[in-house]
């Protein structure tokens, strides 16, 4: 019995599709480490985790998945996890100390976010179960001040305009692929935690909607289509 649990957000499809969930279970893979998945609905995170461990600081929000339980401790958020993997499991390596990192983070937003109006009112209407959509509505509406349906309505009116301001985003993580001849990975023929971390997004998209968007982010940035 494996004593490592991965607590993840459940789909519709009774798959992982969350990109900070991918981002943990494709490490735990990658280092070939045994574990069950434990899938936790929205409304259900903080009652489960609230009991043993303390809130994320602010700004994050306070109870977050993944959270990973190796043996008796509990962790939360990706990076910390993956850190604590490394730790725990050195071997192969996630090259957390690679300075590609910090430079995915700071490009991050610049391509998920003019795309948010996408994602966010897909994720309800493709994947989540109807406890956790619930949760899901009535939390993002309230920060959106609108419907979810209608955000969709709103993005779809300049769904080029949506994809042309991505596109300088998904070309800076291009250019970084690019920048080591020896691909198809950020350090060449190495694969470290960056993979992940981009990977974790290529397969969130695909889960969403594969044609809107997997396939309209790998045609605006054909690099990442090679990763």
């Amino acid at each position: 019995m494996a004593d490592i649990t991965l607590y993840d957000l459940p789909s519709k499809q009774g798959t992982c599709w969350s990109f900070n969930p991918w981002r943990t279970r494709l490490a735990l893979n990658f280092k070939g480490l045994d574990y069950k998945t434990v899938w936790v609905e929205y409304p259900d995170i903080k009652p489960t985790f609230s009991p043993e461990i303390p809130p994320n600081a602010p700004p994050d929000t306070p109870y977050t998945i993944p959270a990973l339980r190796l043996g008796t401790a509990l962790i939360m958020h990706s990076r910390t996890i993956a850190a604590r993997l490394e730790e725990l499991h050195p071997e192969p390596s996630l090259h957390l100390d690679s300075p590609i990192l910090e430079k995915l983070y700071k490009i991050q937003s610049k391509h998920v976010m003019p795309l948010y109006g996408f994602w966010i009112p897909l994720v309800s209407a493709n994947l989540l179960n109807p406890r956790s959509k619930e949760y899901f509505d009535r939390t993002r509406e309230e920060d959106e001040g609108m419907p979810l349906p209608e955000l969709l309505a709103k993005t779809e009116k300049r769904e080029d305009e949506a994809w042309e301001d991505a596109r300088g985003g998904l070309r800076e993580l291009g250019a970084l692929l690019e920048e080591n001849a020896d691909g198809p990975f950020f350090m060449g023929d190495i694969v470290s935690y960056a993979d992940l971390v981009v990977l974790g997004w290529l397969q969130f998209y695909w889960c969403i909607d594969k044609e809107r968007l997997f396939d309209r982010a790998v045609k605006t940035e054909p690099a990442l289509g090679r990763l």
